[in-house]
């Protein structure tokens, strides 16, 4: 009962606020419930460049969400109110 009702509410809010992820930076989740993140492109670093654990990639250039997924009305999801 109740969690099936919030659970409208939550996905909701989801689509109305931005979100942050600590890999892929600044999105959201759209209209049809895809999340919609920057992509980047990544150079795997010379030994000489890491500087310590983990640290393998340097980023060569990043797309913007807008970029990165395809449009809405491309999309085809029933979801997707025009």
């Amino acid at each position: 009962g109740t969690a099936k009702k919030s659970g409208a509410a939550v996905v909701a809010k989801m689509k109305e606020l931005p979100s942050v992820d600590d890999a892929f930076g600044p999105g959201s989740v759209r209209m049809d419930g895809r999340a919609a993140l920057p992509a980047y492109l990544l150079e795997v670093k010379s030994p000489a460049e890491s500087k310590g654990a983990w640290d393998y990639c340097k980023v060569v250039s990043t797309a913007s969400a807008d970029e990165a997924t395809k449009p809405l009305n491309e999309s085809g999801c029933y979801l997707v109110k025009a």
